[in-house]
């Protein structure tokens, strides 16, 4: 029911304070929407010789996060352990066993996703990894961590329903739906989960004219990912920034090898990566039927 105004009921209402019409708006979007296909159709020539390896590319990026890890713990074997056991209170057979079977895991299903065999199954045991690996170490309640990994499930979400491009096979125990909507569920979860990264990435560190402006527009293009309007050309953009700021602000390589922060960057470098992959393959597919896009072709 519409609520009674100065100027009368409803449209009346708005009339008279200036609210613009639904033409005026629909009027407002088909210009952005003819502005954003002129630099789409740029890109689509541009991005022309490396389109047909986008998809590899994007899952390759996806695991990187998983493939630096399971480097990384047998390299600081003895400081995990010690973390896991004097900090965390975890027995000695266990963390061992923890560390071993999350390696084993994540070089295993990371394969897999790289050369799309067994999705399913291995994008199910990555997302077991991020929640084991957020219980053990006891981040589950850190902000910023929590998003960031939002953002890589989004990723693997992403990967699940680019895999059933050509594949009818669903989860055991699970609604049996057809490939098309299992696909049109999972890629509306995987962009919705994909922007809080950059969530995080304006909830966190010191302001700046720069990191506003970023923001800004970052999350203009995070809108636009969202409700799946012109998602090719904002999902696009969002990788244009997140590289940038990945290279310019964790350029671990840059740091000593004992630099107490060099770990961290090696880190958040890998996970940006991560979904910046999740975006090149909502590039590469598109943004799902539950986009403003999609709609649009329909009408």
């Amino acid at each position: 029911m519409t609520s009674r105004g100065p100027g009368g009921y409803g449209l009346g209402a708005g009339s008279q304070f200036g609210t613009s019409s639904p033409v005026e708006e629909s009027s407002t979007l088909d210009t952005i929407r003819k502005q954003t296909s002129k630099i789409e159709d740029l890109l689509d020539t541009l991005s022309g010789p490396i389109k047909p390896f986008l998809p590899a590319i994007g899952r390759f990026l996806i695991v990187s996060t998983f493939l630096e890890d399971s480097v990384r713990i047998p390299t600081q074997w003895s400081d995990q352990l010690l973390y896991l056991h004097d900090y965390r209170g975890i027995p000695n057979g266990l963390t061992h066993l923890f560390l071993l079977v999350n390696v084993i895991a994540m070089v295993t299903c990371s394969t897999l996703v790289i050369i799309r065999k067994y999705s399913d199954y291995a994008v199910a045991g990555l997302g077991a990894v991020v929640v084991t690996q957020a219980l053990g170490y006891g981040l589950i309640f850190d902000l910023n961590f929590f998003l960031r990994n939002l953002s890589v499930i989004g990723g693997l979400l992403m990967v699940l329903s680019d895999s059933w491009v050509r594949k009818t096979k669903a989860f055991a125990g699970l609604p049996q739906l057809d490939e098309k909507d299992r696909r049109m569920y999972f890629q509306l979860a995987g962009r919705v989960l994909l922007i809080f990264l950059f969530v995080g990435f304006v909830f966190s560190g010191q302001w700046t004219a720069w990191r506003v402006v970023v923001s800004l527009i970052g999350a203009g293009a995070c809108v636009m990912v969202l409700v799946g309007f012109k998602a090719k050309f904002s999902a696009t953009l969002l990788v244009v920034i997140l590289s940038v700021f990945n290279v310019l602000v964790n350029n671990f390589w840059t740091l000593h090898e004992r630099h107490p922060h060099k770990d961290f960057a090696k880190y958040d470098f890998f996970q940006i990566l991560s979904i910046v992959g999740g975006l090149l393959l909502l590039v590469n597919s598109g943004p799902g039927q539950f986009s403003i896009d999609e709609k649009k072709k329909v009408y």
